[in-house]
């Protein structure tokens, strides 16, 4: 794929497309030359420049890279785009391996760039390239829009700022004020300490516009001229559209330009149309209802009329901001600058205009929305002291369940306003972590809780609390972490009983989940006793849960419904805000899918992925999407599992490896790859296996075994296959996972024919055993007693079990565990009634082809030509004229190429933004595509049919 790709930069809109002299930046423009005369002295560094959208950043940005290449200094130029973040490092790539003068070995560097598991190889080779291109002159870096780059370019850029400090490389990034992505956060903060310059662009004074004004109009500015152009607040873009819009109503005379007629009509600011049209539907509903409405509404007065409640308003918020169109002003929303409300409302028909309007003066009966025009209670931080950061916990305390967002916002402010000695200061922080974690900042979550147990002097009280918080956070990323914090929490003495209740409860779940399942249920027992004796039902919940998966380890599958059932029903009833781990719910699922139900699991994680993302609650939705990919992968659909897992990947916050992902994300990554027969990513996600086997949770040195124990079958070593699962068959009963280190039910055939083939026939009986045990244990579940027949069929050789099974299968939803029953029966009559096996093999190849497991359908192809029948290749589902492409990645395309942004296709295929990010990626790659025109221009040319 070459990830190659022009880079338009977003500079001021000028009348007749003239560029006018860059003016009032006469201070940041002397600055970044000295920066350039002291890189030609050899001094490298980085500057970062930052300011609202249409403040000119860009324009500043092209202005130094003209000013050093006149200097003869070599200059790669680059810049993000908020829906191309699919290409990874597109943006840094862009600039290096584009223009007139791309670095040495372009293609390299590329291969790499696409390459899983060669992100180390690729920073080594950029990083030397950089290298030797320094050593025959000076460099400049520019890199735009920081804020839309992907994860790898901000770790790539971050890697090579650091490791080339000492080279003549100067970077240049440009990054737009205020809220940003937590990666993006993360990486200015690493700049910021490594010493970085910082320029930040604000407003032009009258001097600079009234110079820019008669450029513009050829004159200079008469008092009714500089009236109107002040309505811009000296911000560069709008005033050049504003400019823009008087050229036909201004005359010049005497040299001076004034206007013959009233105040002209909204200005026409296509950076704002553009940024309008990227919003999906409900977020810019919203903001079409917030111009009509006069510019300054609550989130709850849009809510009614657009038929929504305010907690799924609240994405549309985020995106509104993200977009810079609105902004938070106290408990308002209003426009980042009346001009962008003008040109909103300007773009709205009469009637709708009219009706909004209408709708916005008289807010719903009952509801709290202030009358429009009528000005918002003052700004978060307009009262000072421990009035203003109590009142500041109540509001987080009160929007944690609806708004989690806005709660952490609330959260850190009261934090700032709460000196370092202040008793309370303890408290406050245990009460913004888990915000944090929950809207996604989990990094910041952690720095913070260290931090506080850092400082020393806590009384056990506050200690607990902490712990707990630690506790909680700690659970999805490391379990052996969470264990220890919530074990060192309920060990501290005289703390009140409902918190030691709760570190109780959270020690079961860390314990329950690493896989210690002897000492979860001790634990548990003492940990019910104490929330029943403090009342505390958020307790009882995540213990309920605990059960669930005590019976689960004990095979007792009814049981571990009837209580995960109870779980998410108690979970529900509290509320979301009050879980003490992850959402209850999301275990039923898993356990659902665990059981053959994938339809209920795929329901169930559709939901929760839906109302989490309403609420804003990032780290749910991430643990939501992993619980997907692993659904979809059982039910057959590998290339939306891979979509999903990607997805999940992509909103990590550049953690270390977390445990959840493990055993959902990597393992079914790596499956994927195995059944698609892509041996590179499989080596690549062989080597996170190695990893996992030194973790300190049983849980996850069991996939790790189960992991490799897969490589090593697929690259033909059976006898290393059974030595990886030497620890996990010799593990103490206690703990050894119910089915020896399997990680579903489906795997026990798969174990079996493994140990078959390395001549392990005990391990083959064990895995017979626990399979037929589990079944007959569970007598209401089919798949469960169609794996078992499968297993067992494997291990006689016997044809009876396996055509049992096949009939099975036909009542469960597992197509890939029913189309190796149907291989394994049609191999065995093979043997001797060739002809009978054909059907067999015929089904099992179109349930492959279906699932997209191109391995197995060779496979099967194969056995079919070995009986004398030939196959040929195909793929069900894929479209004529798209027939590189998935059935999903072409209904991505479609819309894509029809125009609309990731959003809005994500949000009209009920997806992830992520999750068509990463369709899209791979369809640029298979389609050698590098943006959205060329895959546009593609698409008209093969639906026109030419």
């Amino acid at each position: 794929m070459s990830v190659n790709r022009a880079t338009t930069r977003t500079v001021p809109e000028e009348p007749g497309g003239v560029r006018t002299p860059l003016r009032g930046r006469d201070a940041e423009l002397a600055f970044i030359e000295a920066r350039l005369d002291a890189l030609g002295r050899g001094e490298g560094g980085i500057i970062r420049v930052e300011g609202p959208a249409g403040i000119g950043r860009s324009r500043l940005l092209a202005e130094a890279a003209a000013a050093a290449r006149r200097r003869g200094t070599r200059v790669f130029e680059g810049a993000a785009d908020p829906d191309e973040q699919f290409v990874p490092l597109g943006p840094l790539l862009g600039g290096l391996l584009s223009g007139e003068e791309p670095l040495s070995d372009a293609g390299r560097l590329r291969d790499l760039a696409t390459t899983p598991g060669r992100r180390f190889w690729l920073l080594q080779e950029l990083g030397d390239r950089l290298r030797e291109t320094a050593r025959n002159g000076t460099l400049l870096v520019v890199l735009d829009d920081l804020q839309w780059c992907d994860d790898l370019t901000l770790l790539t850029f971050n890697t090579l700022a650091a490791g080339l400090s000492s080279h003549a490389i100067l970077w240049l990034v440009a990054v737009r004020g205020g809220s940003v992505p937590s990666g993006v956060r993360t990486t200015l903060d690493r700049i910021r300490q490594a010493g970085a310059h910082e320029l930040t662009l604000g407003a032009l004074d009258d001097r600079a516009t009234a110079r820019i004004a008669e450029d513009v109009l050829g004159a200079a500015p008469g008092p009714d001229v500089r009236r109107v152009v002040r309505r811009a607040d000296g911000v560069p873009q709008l005033l050049v559209a504003l400019l823009g819009s008087l050229r036909e109503a201004v005359t010049i005379e005497n040299g001076t330009a004034g206007l013959t007629a009233g105040p002209p009509a909204p200005p026409e600011i296509p950076s704002v149309v553009r940024r309008l049209g990227r919003l999906s539907d409900g977020a810019r509903a919203l903001v079409q209802r917030a111009a009509a409405a006069g510019g300054s509404v609550t989130v709850a007065l849009p809510a009614e009329p657009l038929g929504r409640s305010s907690a799924a308003l609240i994405a549309a918020v985020r995106e509104s901001i993200d977009a810079d169109l609105l902004v938070e002003s106290g408990d308002h929303l209003v426009f980042r600058h009346d001009l962008i409300r003008e040109v909103v409302e300007a773009g709205l028909p009469v009637s709708p205009r009219q009706t909004l309007r209408g709708e916005a003066a008289e807010p719903p009966p009952g509801s709290a929305a202030s009358p429009v025009g009528r000005p918002g209670p003052p700004a978060v931080g307009a009262l000072a002291g421990a009035t203003e950061a109590d009142r500041l916990r109540t509001a987080a305390a009160e929007l944690a369940a609806t708004a989690p967002g806005a709660a952490a916002e609330r959260s850190l402010k009261a934090l700032e306003l709460t000196p370092a000695a202040a008793p309370e200061r303890p408290r406050v922080v245990a009460e913004t972590i888990p915000l944090l974690w929950q809207t996604g900042r989990a990094a910041q979550a952690r720095e913070l809780g260290a931090a506080a147990l850092a400082a020393g002097a806590l009384g056990p009280e506050d200690e607990a609390h902490l712990r707990l918080a630690l506790a909680r956070l700690a659970t999805p990323f490391d379990f052996s972490e969470a264990v220890r914090q919530a074990r060192a929490g309920a060990a501290l003495p005289g703390i009140p009983l409902d918190v030691r209740g709760r570190l109780l409860a959270v020690l079961a779940v860390g314990l329950s989940i690493s896989g210690e399942h002897a000492a979860a249920e001790q634990v548990a027992a003492e940990a019910w006793e104490t929330a029943a004796a403090a009342g505390d039902r958020s307790a009882e919940a995540t213990l309920t849960t605990v059960r669930s998966a005590a019976s689960f380890h004990r095979m007792d599958l009814t049981e571990a419904f009837r209580q995960a059932e109870r779980a998410a029903a108690l979970a529900d009833a509290l509320g979301v805000s009050t879980s003490l781990w992850v959402p209850e719910a999301l275990w039923h699922a898993l356990l659902a899918n665990t059981t053959g139900r994938s339809a209920e699991a795929l329901a169930a994680a559709d939901e929760g992925i839906r109302i989490t993302r309403e609420q804003g609650r990032t780290a749910a939705t991430g643990m939501w999407l992993m619980t997907r990919s692993r659904v979809l992968l059982e039910a057959g659909r590998l290339t939306d599992a891979r979509a999903d897992a990607e997805a999940a990947s992509a909103t990590s916050e550049g953690l270390p490896p977390g445990n959840l992902s493990d055993v959902t994300l990597r393992y079914v990554l790596m499956r994927v790859a195995l059944h698609t027969g892509d041996r590179r990513t499989a080596r690549a996600y062989a080597a996170e296996a190695r990893r996992m086997r030194n973790d300190g949770a049983p849980v996850v040195r069991h996939f790790g075994s189960w992991m490799l124990a897969l490589m090593a079958d697929f690259e033909g070593r059976p006898d290393r296959a059974m030595a990886e699962l030497d620890e996990v068959m010799a593990s103490p009963a206690a703990n050894r996972p119910a089915y020896a280190g399997l990680v579903d039910p489906a795997d026990a055939p798969v174990l079996v024919r493994l140990a078959l083939r390395a001549g392990a026939l005990e391990r083959a009986a064990q895995a017979v055993a626990l399979a037929e045990r589990l079944a007959g244990l569970n007598p209401g579940l089919t798949f469960l007693a169609a794996t078992a027949a499968h297993a067992r069929g494997l291990l006689d050789n016997d044809l009876a079990p396996l055509v049992r099974a096949v009939r099975l299968y036909e009542d469960c939803p597992r197509p890939l565990a029913r189309a190796s029953a149907l291989e394994d029966a049609g191999r065995k009559l093979a043997a001797t009634r060739r002809p009978e096996a054909v059907p067999y093999f015929d089904t099992a190849l179109a349930l492959y082809a279906r699932a997209g497991a191109e391995r197995d359908a060779a496979r099967v192809r194969r056995r079919l030509r070995a009986a004398g029948v030939r196959r040929r290749p195909s793929a069900p589902g894929l479209s004529g004229a798209w027939p590189e492409l998935t059935a999903a990645e072409t209904r991505v395309v479609r819309l894509v190429a029809r125009g609309l942004t990731n959003r809005q296709a994500a949000e009209h295929l009920s997806l992830s933004p992520h999750t068509v990010g990463s369709h899209l990626r791979r369809a640029f790659t298979k389609l050698d595509l590098t943006s959205r025109v060329e895959l546009t221009r593609l698409a008209r040319h093969r639906d026109s049919g030419a």
